[in-house]
């Protein structure tokens, strides 16, 4: 329009005649300028963000809660962690981070996070521990699933175990839990061990891995592994379930030939058939425990 008046302005007579186009032009100008703020409007809120909570528990993890933390910072609207009981410095670090921690008592995996879960108020939730961390991919994933208004329930994320400072790519790895999911409607179920959670709707799977840096240590490893084998019993035990030792046995070497070939953890190398062997050792111990109660009752 400001060329066009330059040129016409050359000529008062031309301007005159001229008139009606101007005018003819500006409604035009403004009528695209309306469809276009429109355009703008609709696609702005396409794409707005969908909230997410991160939920962690925790105890004695102040050589750790902070790396998991730190992971999620720039993904969490809110970040909430339930410390039952740290004798070390895991609630100071965690404040660093979040506004939201809170100290409990221990009533089991299942109850704690459902505790976490009921103080969480966006539309989606994240949980994790406080041995995981979220990849760098993982993050943008999340974020751009987030940004297009899902319209499934949850989403499973594979697991990428890390032991002995190498991240293992089989075996052992081939997890993808239930982690990602819709606040509504959802709840975690109330078990001691191996906690689920239990939703209406579809899931589906994302392709970035969440690390799981299960072990600090060998010790720590088979301490938490006869943890693990002894909450696992109880709660079987309450369900009535039976087994016995040559079960045990079976179900033990199952777990190792499962892991170490048909989920090719070999490709790991030494840490791989170090976590069959592991993993094996956990299956026997579970199934001998619970025989072991049966046998008082």
């Amino acid at each position: 329009l400001i060329v066009l008046y330059a040129s016409f302005a050359l000529s008062e007579s031309i301007l005159q005649r001229a008139l009606p186009t101007t005018f003819f032009a500006f409604y035009l100008a403004f009528l695209f300028a309306l469809l276009h703020q429109q355009s703008q409007s609709n696609r702005l809120n396409s794409t707005t963000k969908t909230s997410l909570s991160v939920i962690v528990i925790c105890k004695n993890e102040a050589d750790r809660i902070g790396d998991c933390l730190h992971s999620v910072k720039d993904l969490a609207d809110e970040i909430l962690v339930l410390d039952s009981g740290s004798s070390d410095n895991t609630v100071e670090i965690a404040k660093q981070f979040s506004n939201q921690v809170f100290s409990t008592d221990w009533p089991g995996y299942g109850a704690q996070k459902q505790r976490a879960l009921d103080k969480a108020s966006s539309d989606w939730v994240l949980s994790i521990d406080a041995d995981e961390r979220v990849t760098p991919e993982l993050c943008n994933e999340i974020k751009t699933l987030l940004a297009t208004s899902p319209q499934c329930s949850g989403y499973r994320i594979p697991m990428a175990t890390v032991v002995f400072g190498k991240r293992l790519d089989y075996g052992v790895t081939g997890r993808a839990p239930l982690r990602l999911f819709r606040r509504d409607g959802a709840r975690f179920k109330e078990e001691k061990v191996h906690e689920g959670i239990e939703l209406q709707g579809e899931v589906r799977t994302l392709t970035g891995r969440l690390l799981h840096h299960t072990f600090r240590n060998f010790y720590h490893a088979v301490e938490k592994n006869n943890q693990y084998a002894w909450l696992w019993a109880q709660q079987r035990q309450k369900q009535k379930k039976r087994t016995g030792l040559l079960l045990a046995f079976l179900h033990s070497l199952w777990a190792f030939f499962s892991i170490s070939l048909f989920r090719l953890g070999l490709l790991d190398g030494r840490r791989g058939f170090l976590m069959a062997t592991l993993y094996s050792h956990y299956t026997f111990n579970k199934y001998v425990a619970l025989w072991s109660l049966r046998q008082k009752s």
